[in-house]
């Protein structure tokens, strides 16, 4: 039996990489979003795939929670989101983990220069969730989660 030629592995490594998932070190991915769903998970057309988008590292109010229906703010924070990306490119920064039990793609949202999840936070439409081991920018956003809540910005503002 003849030993296959050094460019058949190559091949085979080429059609197996083709063939797995994003990667969070494979750097970010640039896409148009499509459809803003709530305060903190969007659609993105990446290519010729649309990726549902959860933000990493924060949570608004719900929209249409399956027990409790729509929470106090969670109108206020889409609208807030929706003004951001609509329609806008994004830049996808991914982190340790790629995606959460939903299969939908966890990322820090960029529109230019500017993360869109830390600026919802900024605003005071969204509160810090950690969920390890996507961490990254955890004392970015406590800090401008502290900075909201003393200011009574957004969900913080005091009646």
């Amino acid at each position: 039996m003849r030993p296959a030629a050094p460019w058949v592995g190559v091949l085979f490594a080429l059609a197996l990489a083709l063939s797995l998932p994003v990667q969070a070190d494979a750097g970010p991915l640039d896409g148009a979003v499509v459809r803003v769903v709530d305060g903190d998970t969007i659609h993105v057309r990446i290519g010729s795939r649309v990726e549902k988008v959860r933000y990493i590292g924060v949570n608004t109010p719900e929209l249409h929670h399956p027990t409790r229906g729509e929470e106090a703010g969670g109108r206020e924070a889409a609208e807030v989101n929706r003004r951001l990306v609509a329609g806008k490119r994004v830049r996808l920064e991914l982190d340790v983990r790629e995606r959460d039990r939903y299969g939908r793609l966890l990322a820090y949202v960029w529109v230019g220069q500017l993360m869109v999840n830390a600026e919802l936070v900024r605003r005071g439409y969204a509160q810090v969730m950690t969920v390890p081991p996507n961490v990254r920018y955890q004392e970015l956003l406590l800090k401008l989660q502290r900075d909201a809540r003393e200011a009574g910005r957004g969900l913080w503002r005091r009646a």
